[in-house]
């Protein structure tokens, strides 16, 4: 038997009153759009978010985009509405604020007809301060390692000149055997305050230990794409995932700053011509890991990519950088028994490739042990 339309209008007011619970009672930032782009509900913390008022229900998308403070959210909307499928994204508001946006189609429970979308909004400001400044901190502290290496060895190359020179010298020549003796007194103390600068980022380096464990491969991901959010914003860069295998053994440091590096050097060796476009692809082959991260850059001379790995060496001078990016990821790679390949072509961009062997049984009973 077919509902009355008293039925209808009961089973409507039904679920309004339940879309009504809902939307007082969550702690999260939503607002619910109908299929004309028309404000219909919000909650209280959008309302304390965005500064709307009551008055603002019933009005149109186009006039509370000031108010939403997101230059590109009509057009998110828009699709959403012409797909039927979810969209998510980070976004940085006017107030230079960072929000994970989810922008979910709402369809009627009887006849599952599109009829609005409802967005939510979580503030990740916080989490990609922090994420800035962790990847500040590994960089620091990688940096440091390659000077501390290469000021203690300038050190003692300089004492044991210092040393042989001595030996050279007969006893009655104190004038400069107090020289030479100087010269080691002040090598010795060089290296002591270069250790000492390397003890006190220890304590940095201890919150960021090396140390093996099963990872999410999508977490990582999901942290260089924070860290590195404002440089995805600034230049419309577009980022896509495949992952075929999602659990990898690697320490979480070191894996996160292979791929940031790798990502960094995509968006920063851009082509003028077209925004970037990554392609991360993670998949397995017997025992291998392999990573690859693809983009549409400017490419690399082929006579260069010989060079590309050394400490140092920058590709292009007109960019800023230190140099010491593919070095590390090199390193890294090569510590862990793995290796790194690259294909490129002027104009067409580069691809990076990574193998190393997985450990998982390893680490599953590591775990075990606990």
């Amino acid at each position: 038997m077919a509902p009355t339309d008293e039925q209808k209008i009961a089973e409507l007011e039904e679920l309004n009153n339940e879309l009504e619970n809902y939307f007082d009672n969550t702690i999260i930032p939503q607002l619910f759009f109908d299929k004309e782009m028309i404000l219909r509900k919000f909650t209280p913390p959008a309302m304390k978010q965005f500064k709307l008022t009551k008055a603002d229900l019933g009005r149109s998308i186009h006039d509370l985009k000031n108010t939403l403070r997101h230059t590109t959210i009509i057009d998110n909307i828009e699709r959403v509405l012409a797909t039927a499928k979810i969209l998510e994204k980070q976004i940085q508001t006017d107030d230079m604020c960072w929000y994970q946006m989810n922008i979910l189609p709402c369809f009627d429970k009887a006849d599952r007809k599109l009829n609005g979308v409802i967005l939510t909004f979580i503030n990740i400001t916080g989490r990609v301060r922090d994420l800035k400044e962790q990847e500040k901190v590994i960089a620091e502290y990688e940096t440091l390692l390659d000077t501390v290496s290469h000021d203690i060895k300038n050190g003692l190359t300089g004492m044991l000149l210092s040393v042989q020179l001595l030996n050279d010298l007969e006893l009655e020549d104190f004038k400069e055997i107090k020289f030479y003796t100087k010269k080691i007194e002040n090598g010795i103390k060089k290296i002591k305050l270069i250790l000492g600068d390397f003890r006190e980022s220890e304590s940095k380096r201890h919150k960021y230990k090396a140390e093996e464990e099963l990872l999410n491969i999508e977490s990582i991901l999901e942290d260089v794409k924070f860290a590195l959010i404002d440089e995805i914003h600034e230049t419309n860069a577009t980022i896509t995932a495949e992952v075929k295998h999602s659990e990898i053994v690697f320490p979480r440091r070191e894996l996160r700053t292979i791929i940031y590096n790798l990502v960094v050097n995509a968006i920063k060796f851009k082509s003028p011509d077209r925004s970037p476009e990554i392609s991360i692809k993670i998949t397995k082959k017997g025992a291998l890991m392999i990573i690859s991260v693809k983009d549409n850059g400017i490419g690399i001379d082929p006579s260069k990519l010989k060079d590309i790995f050394s400490k140092y060496y920058r590709i292009e001078d007109t960019l800023e950088g230190s140099g010491i990016g593919l070095y590390l990821v090199k390193t890294l790679v090569s510590n862990a028994g793995g290796k790194v390949e690259v294909e490129s072509k002027l104009g067409k961009g580069t691809e990076f490739k990574i193998y190393f062997k997985q450990k998982i049984d390893k680490v599953l009973k590591k775990n075990a042990e606990k």
